[in-house]
């Protein structure tokens, strides 16, 4: 199988390669930098910068769509918004043309999206059959699923992600939290109450490479743990597995000072179940972020 994926240089992308790769697949990354790819990926790899280097003859079966720019590391302004745009719906549209384009066109197209796209509704447990409340969060999540969604009537399968806080070891939403937690200096973000839905690395890749292959799965698929937990559960369960008391809140007022717009994203949540998932019989190696938590500090000694 002959397998396109755009972020493959990221912190899903550097797993999600490999795997793909181990399981018999030649793998070609869309990248901004193919000395990057060369370093961070195997050498079998297959590094192009633009979309007209795949060649004609070279019959793609299923595209892994993965890009889009960190919504951390800097305040939300319009410059930053119309980054987080472009890399996302803009390169899926190019995507899309692309495969138009082609003689033999992909199978499947398997295509990130987020949690965001159902909005901040706080307690209110959501399945992929849940209506969206409308914010920035949601419109940009929506444009960038029906960006994918128009391969459909070129008789692509597309499966979209709602991929939740992804946690691993090396980088995502634990990159910046682990140090300050081993210093005792972690907490829960404003009461705390809002809830978190994440997913193990690994888990998020095994569910991409299901995607992948299983043909009865298509449309969005929340791509989160089973057990979604408050910040504050989120934090304390952190100290625990670190050893570390978790006793100092990052008030609501100074989040919003350092980081501006993205402090919404960070104090407010969603309760996203994966009921397409399991209802696909898809099994996860790390249903709680206490097993989450072991298996990443273990994996990181």
């Amino acid at each position: 199988m002959n397998i396109l994926i755009t972020g493959g240089t990221g912190f899903i992308g550097q797993l999600l390669v490999p795997r793909l790769i181990a399981d018999g697949a030649q793998v070609t990354v869309l990248t901004r930098s193919s000395a990057k790819a060369a370093q961070c990926l195997p050498p079998s790899v297959v590094a192009v910068e633009s979309l007209d280097a795949v060649s004609d003859d070279m019959h793609i079966d299923a595209v892994v769509n993965l890009a889009g720019e960190s919504l951390a590391g800097g305040r939300w302004n319009a410059k930053r918004k119309q980054a987080f745009h472009d890399s996302r719906v803009g390169l899926t549209k190019n995507l899309v043309a692309w495969m138009a384009a082609r003689e033999q066109r992909p199978k499947v197209l398997v295509s990130g999206s987020a949690v965001g796209w159902y909005g901040a509704q706080g307690q209110v447990q959501l399945d992929e059959n849940s209506l969206p409340v409308k914010e920035y969060q949601h419109e940009l999540c929506r444009d960038w699923e029906q960006a994918a969604t128009g391969a459909v009537p070129l008789g692509v399968r597309v499966c979209c992600l709602r991929i939740g806080v992804v946690l691993g070891v090396g980088g995502g939403a634990l990159a910046s939290m682990i140090t300050p937690f081993k210093l005792g200096l972690g907490g829960w973000l404003g009461d705390g109450d809002q809830v978190m839905s994440w997913i193990h690395r690994h888990d998020l890749v095994q569910l991409i490479s299901t995607a992948i292959d299983d043909d009865s799965l298509r449309g969005p698929v929340n791509a989160t743990a089973p057990h979604p937990v408050s910040n504050k559960h989120f934090s304390k369960a952190l100290g625990a597995a670190l050893k570390r008391p978790v006793v100092m809140p990052v008030p609501a007022p100074a989040l919003r000072l350092m980081v501006g717009g993205m402090a919404h994203l960070l104090l407010t949540g969603q309760h996203v179940l994966p009921k397409r998932a399991l209802a696909h019989g898809f099994e996860f190696a790390y249903p709680t972020v206490e097993s989450a938590f072991e298996d990443i500090l273990r994996r990181s000694r």
